[in-house]
């Protein structure tokens, strides 16, 4: 008889292969970039996601290293909001768009724009 331990992932968010794709294209022109999610607050429930490409990560930020192509960073106060969030690059129409199925929301205004976590 054997034993398993279940070790639970350590990162906080997860990218879709379509997600490093679009991120890693951006990329190809800015070599020396990361790209880094944080959070402001916004809109009429709470909070807007912020996607930049950054020089460096800042000291206090969560490294996701997607690849080494691929470096994420994730701000210290946009963890918790964050948790366990999906990362996915879909087409709608002629557009792309970044989603983010973050299992955390509980609310979302109407445009889109902002959510609340609970």
């Amino acid at each position: 008889m054997s034993v398993e331990t279940f070790v639970p992932p350590t990162s906080v968010i997860t990218l879709t292969d379509a997600a490093v794709k679009h991120f890693e294209s951006k990329l190809k022109t800015h070599q020396d970039k990361i790209v880094r999610l944080s959070t402001k607050v916004s809109g009429c429930t709470g909070y807007a996601y912020v996607l930049d490409l950054a020089d460096s990560a800042k000291a206090d930020d969560e490294i996701l290293s997607v690849n080494s192509n691929l470096t994420v960073a994730i701000s210290k106060d946009a963890l918790p909001l964050v948790k366990n969030t999906e990362i996915d690059y879909v087409m709608e129409g002629v557009n792309g768009v970044i989603k983010y199925n973050n299992p955390n929301v509980v609310d979302e205004c109407g445009c889109g724009e902002s959510f609340n976590i609970s």
